[in-house]
């Protein structure tokens, strides 16, 4: 498959993209350059290779999420420029 300019107008079209004319030539390049590197993975014989999910076999290792009180109302509100009971006061920011 080859792009022409009528495929890559259809596709600017598509994404709301607005091209001019002297991008078309060096987009049309770039296009048909990664249509060819797609049509060479299409030769890679992958007969017996595992799908991947992910690039790593590297996990994260995430901390459990339990909940605490580490900061008691009274000592974060202690230094609150503005309070109102037990919350904060913030200036208005949006009108």
């Amino acid at each position: 498959m080859e792009i022409d300019k009528n495929t890559l107008h259809k596709t600017a079209n598509l994404s709301r993209l607005n091209i001019k004319e002297e991008e078309e030539t060096l987009l049309l390049a770039s296009m048909n350059e990664i249509i060819d590197w797609m049509n060479r993975l299409r030769e890679v014989d992958t007969e017996g290779v595992e799908p991947l999910t992910h690039m790593s076999f590297e996990q994260n290792v995430f901390r459990k999420d339990v909940a605490n009180n580490s900061l008691e109302r009274e000592n974060g509100l202690k230094h609150a420029a503005d309070k109102d009971g037990a919350f904060f006061r913030v200036p208005k920011v949006i009108e």
